[in-house]
């Protein structure tokens, strides 16, 4: 017999899903089928809760308590850049090999480093803004009209000056 449900004890699941639409329900009913939730309705709520990162990839987390799921967003550093891109939406499955190769400001991605500081192994917001230019770098847009790896030596030599806070 399988030990007994404790109401108190608190469950986190973490899911991989494309923004706007619902997890497939075959990923979730082995996670939190046991948990005592339906995967269907959990689905439903992901979508809802996903809303306005419609069509990227985010990581959602799962809180579990007394079978009361509470869903939070936790969005990477990719996602976030390409959201503050400010492209039109996407059909996933029809639009393949997208390329980002619009503009973000600087100080798009100062606010960017300072969502993304607690989850950053950086020391200072001055490393973490480093780490958002790679992921700039590696998502193919430009940073205030220039190659981010220009504005990574620029912010080396101090020419971009990064605030400590």
């Amino acid at each position: 017999m399988p030990p007994k449900f404790d109401p108190t004890a608190i469950h986190e699941v973490i899911l991989r899903v494309t923004g706007g639409e619902g997890a497939a329900t075959a990923a979730l009913a082995p996670k939190i089928g046991p948990l005592g939730l339906a995967p269907k309705k959990i689905s439903e709520d992901i979508a809802k809760n996903t809303g306005d990162w419609k069509g990227l990839r985010i990581t959602v987390k799962l809180t579990i308590q007394n079978r009361q799921a509470k869903i939070s967003v936790v969005p990477s550093a990719s996602s976030l850049v390409i959201k503050a891109l400010k492209e039109p939406q996407r059909d996933r499955k029809k639009v393949k090999n997208i390329k980002h190769d619009g503009n973000v400001s600087f100080d798009e991605i100062i606010s960017i480093a300072r969502q993304m500081r607690p989850r950053s192994m950086a020391k200072s917001l001055a490393g973490t803004v480093l780490e958002i230019l790679g992921t700039a770098q590696s998502v193919g847009c430009k940073v205030d009209g220039q190659h981010p790896h220009t504005i990574i030596d620029k912010v080396h030599s101090g020419e971009y000056s990064v605030p400590e806070k």
